[in-house]
């Protein structure tokens, strides 16, 4: 592993040098805390804005699948009721 310079982020080493020994088990917690951290840094939080238009999209695109859903339902119940009839003759 091999700490970025501008940043201070530690990332893996890219060039085909021979592997290093492994750190022991805690060393490579801390390791892995300190890129979670730095991974967290970057996160932009939405503004109240984008949330809601986000929100109206999913939203909008769940209403249209369930719409999709129920309408392949009822054709599905026409056709086996067109197939198969209805017992009992009623």
């Amino acid at each position: 592993m091999v700490q970025d310079e501008p940043k201070g982020e530690v990332v893996a080493k890219g060039d085909g040098t021979p592997r290093e020994k492994k750190p022991n088990v805690f060393a490579r917690i801390a390791l892995f805390i300190r890129q979670v951290f730095a991974e967290l840094r970057k996160v932009v939080t939405p503004t109240r804005q984008e949330l809601v238009k986000f929100t109206a999209v999913v939203l909008g695109f769940v209403i249209v699948m369930m719409a999709f859903v129920y309408g392949l339902d009822v054709l599905f119940v026409w056709v086996t009721t067109v197939v198969f009839g209805v017992p009992g003759g009623a």
